[in-house]
């Protein structure tokens, strides 16, 4: 005889099992970027330039209709987000050619570095505006 305990639990861990599993394969590219196991110029064109524009723009429209706490989770991300993509390209320039993947490891370097002082700027203008200026 089983108990609901019993069952809840069994229920429980399959469904958490689940949702790994449908999570690992949809983020199973960005995990092969982390890896290194991507293309370079897929990483390098796709993630760091396309992706790192769109979160840009979705921040400048937070910006724009002045929504400060979508603002601030942006700012977290974005943090998150240039310390993977500057991991992911690293790895990926291991297997592309010595030129492009010295090229793409010192434009992210410099990137990773604008987008820090960027990040630190936007913040403490945040802080300014949470402080009522």
């Amino acid at each position: 005889m089983l108990d609901k305990g019993s069952i809840e639990s069994r229920l429980s861990h399959r469904w958490r099992a689940t949702a790994i599993r449908s999570l690992r394969a949809f983020f199973a590219p960005e995990l092969r970027a982390w890896h290194g196991d991507q293309p370079l110029w897929k990483v390098f064109w796709g993630y760091g330039v396309l992706a790192s524009s769109g979160l840009a723009l979705l921040y400048l429209i937070a910006l724009e209709q002045e929504h400060i706490l979508i603002q601030q989770a942006l700012l977290i991300f974005l943090a998150g987000y240039t310390a993977w993509i500057l991991v992911a390209i690293w790895r990926c320039a291991e297997n592309s050619p010595t030129g492009w993947g010295t090229l793409a490891r010192g434009l992210t370097i410099a990137w990773a570095a604008n987008t820090m002082l960027v990040l630190a700027f936007l913040q403490a203008d945040l802080l300014t505006t949470y402080m009522g200026r």
